[in-house]
């Protein structure tokens, strides 16, 4: 009775210990999808993209090969295992499938300049009432990762009202598309509103203490600090910096620094 004990564990520890490799596998295709494609550095940290991956792929891969273990007992009819063991693969595929849903709807889809800094506008904020305002020279929602945006200027003191009494209300400029504008359009303004990285007034004065921090950051880019400036970059509930070469305006380097 004691090996017929032992042998039934046994079973379903080896049936949920493959359960689980198998899951793990299809999260890390999963996660080859999402920090590959939807959440590119540094958007994996900006916009919370690897704690709601963690959050939805965890609890899938933990409770697949959980309710594999509860289910599987040899004694049964192999029609009825097979049936369970199916049925608990679609659920979980299910579950993945809508958290990975999840993630997607919320994925940045551009990083904007807006005024003086640089948002991360999310697929989920942008109005979709503007989106037929596009213009046609912009992906409104791309799929494979965000793109740099600027913003075009006002037409008038009407629209400048409106903008502004919207953004009141919570609905920031940079997340309009019937504003956004190629990147490549703005350089001469995202110039000037950066901010130079050394100097009496630079980022590295402002921020002493993080000094040290600032040129390990820089130092992957082979730039020395003095060439090169800096813009906040906000996104849902964090602030960031982006360094900026001071003749493109290419985003070079990121780092985790409230710099507004």
């Amino acid at each position: 009775m004691f090996s017929s004990e032992t042998s039934f564990w046994r079973d379903r520890l080896q049936a949920s210990g493959i359960h689980l490799l198998l899951s793990l596998a299809i999260a890390a295709l999963a996660a080859l999808l999402v920090f590959g494609i939807w959440y590119p550095y540094p958007y994996r940290e900006i916009s919370g993209g690897r704690e709601l991956f963690l959050l939805v792929v965890s609890v899938d891969v933990i409770l697949g090969p959980l309710i594999t273990l509860a289910i599987f007992n040899r004694k049964k009819p192999w029609k009825v295992l097979r049936r369970d063991l199916a049925v608990v693969a679609l659920l979980q595929l299910g579950a993945l499938g809508y958290g990975l849903w999840t993630v997607f709807v919320a994925r940045p889809v551009h990083m904007v300049f807006e005024k003086d800094r640089l948002r991360v506008v999310h697929a989920i904020e942008v109005p979709l009432n503007l989106l037929p305002k596009t213009a046609p020279n912009v992906t409104a929602m791309p799929i494979f990762g965000p793109t740099r945006l600027s913003l075009r200027g006002f037409v008038d003191n009407k629209e400048k009202t409106e903008v502004m009494f919207a953004e009141v209300e919570g609905l920031p400029w940079g997340v309009r598309p019937d504003f956004w504008q190629p990147y490549e359009a703005d350089i001469p303004a995202i110039l000037k509103a950066a901010k130079p990285v050394s100097g009496p007034n630079g980022l590295k004065t402002k921020f002493a203490s993080r000094a040290a921090d600032i040129d390990k950051v820089l130092a992957s880019t082979a730039r020395p600090p003095a060439t090169l400036l800096y813009l906040p970059v906000l996104s849902r509930s964090l602030a960031w910096t982006a360094f900026l070469d001071p003749v493109t305006a290419d985003i070079v380097a990121y780092m985790p620094l409230d710099s507004f």
